[in-house]
């Protein structure tokens, strides 16, 4: 009791600073796509906000529609689940990763999902199965193929994507997961970025001697948002929460989707991209892995730089293989910079 009391009030600092650091992103989102070069319209793009695909909880349960105005249809759908340490961030801070995937030709469904210490584990994957459920029932509606259907996701999005493609094509007893399963849901592709994939290396990640204080300290809330003080029992006791150990200790009922998995060289999420290679390639299952050298954890949101356009230019290219989207003339590229 003594302990965990402890670790609650250390960890109040990092609390406020996360708190604080989705306040400023948020406000600097607002004020960013509020700009004429940010309209949807600016590049062929039509977006339905806020749309319901769960019961009505705050924000949690809603999400936009970015329709492609080309008339090429159907077309293919990409759902986007945003990371941000299962406790920050929102489809609204992400509108430049919906927006750009929408320009290359794809109808994109960009997702809220319930998150933080008051939504802990199974409540935000519970909220990603039942949107993907959402979209796959609704996509031809907005002029998409329900039987074209990527998932992408950074951070602890890449997480949530991957434990759908687990869900998808693994018999899981979590009902939740059981719901996807049945459903028959069948992934063309998974985008999975710097994923959180294995939160029981947590203590790992801590030891590593060149990672920064605060770096350590992100690191460790975000496994707590998600699974509670106690990591390793709730670790042994909710196995999907750390998608990469069961791809790695079972093969799938289905085989699982081909996956793109992109990562930086200074990312200290980069084991866990290499193990799900690793694991992916022992299952017979397509793993394209993109490291970019010196990439720090988030690289490729600053898509001015080059190593970032590097990135995106390899996942475009890896969902046209599996997707067949036509790209826009001269390539599809990040468009809100």
């Amino acid at each position: 009791m003594a302990s965990t009391l402890r670790q609650r009030l250390a960890a109040v600092p990092t609390r406020l600073s996360v708190r604080a650091a989705d306040r400023a992103v948020h406000a600097f989102a607002r004020v960013r796509y509020a700009l004429p070069d940010a309209r949807p319209s600016r590049f062929g793009v039509v977006v339905h906000k806020d749309l319901a695909y769960g019961p009505a909880e705050g924000a949690w349960h809603l999400l936009d529609a970015y329709v492609p105005t080309r008339p090429a249809r159907p077309l293919p759908v990409v759902m986007y689940v945003h990371g941000g340490g299962f406790a920050m961030l929102s489809k609204d801070t992400h509108r430049v990763m919906a927006l750009a995937i929408a320009r290359a030709g794809y109808l994109v469904f960009n997702i809220n999902y319930r998150q933080g210490r008051g939504h802990r584990y199974p409540q935000p994957l519970e909220d990603a199965c039942r949107a993907l459920l959402w979209v796959r029932e609704h996509a031809a509606s907005f002029g998409g193929d329900p039987e074209r259907i990527a998932i992408a996701g950074e951070s602890a999005g890449g997480n949530l994507v991957t434990a759908l493609a687990v869900a998808s094509c693994y018999r899981r007893p979590e009902p939740f997961a059981r719901a996807l399963f049945d459903a028959g849901v069948h992934l063309r592709a998974v985008v999975a970025t710097y994923g959180f994939l294995d939160l029981g290396h947590t203590g790992e990640y801590l030891k590593h001697p060149r990672m920064s204080r605060w770096t350590k300290a992100l690191v460790l809330d975000a496994a707590r948002s998600y699974l509670g003080h106690d990591l390793q029992r709730a670790v042994e006791d909710n196995p999907l929460a750390s998608p990469l150990r069961v791809i790695e200790a079972d093969a799938p009922e289905r085989p699982l989707p081909p996956f793109f998995v992109s990562v930086g060289t200074r990312d200290p999420l980069l084991r866990c991209s290499k193990r799900l290679k690793t694991a992916l390639d022992r299952l017979g299952t397509e793993c394209a892995l993109h490291v970019s050298p010196g990439e720090i954890h988030g690289y490729d949101v600053m898509v001015w730089r080059p190593s970032a356009r590097a990135k995106w230019r390899a996942a475009y290219a890896f969902l046209e293989a599996h997707m067949g989207a036509g790209a826009v003339p001269g390539g599809p590229r990040p468009v809100v910079q």
